[in-house]
């Protein structure tokens, strides 16, 4: 298992860090996903083996909010 720290922007509520978290943790290969509104970014468990950060990155960016990995 790998760990990544993502910058996201545009988050602005709780509602925010449900949404980031929710499409995050869908993905294969996510173990946990831990979104912080005042960091502006969110952490994230996975394995490398089946998902990649640009992927995690762009899952964040389609459900509304910009990040880069």
């Amino acid at each position: 298992m790998a760990e990544i720290v993502i910058p996201v922007a545009g988050m602005d509520c709780g509602g925010c860090v449900k949404a980031v978290e929710k499409a995050v943790g869908h993905l294969p290969g996510v173990a946990s996903v831990k979104a912080d509104l005042a960091a502006a970014n969110a952490t994230v468990v996975y394995d490398d083996g089946i998902v990649t950060p640009a992927a995690i990155a762009e899952t964040i960016t389609r459900a509304g909010f910009k990040a880069a990995a």
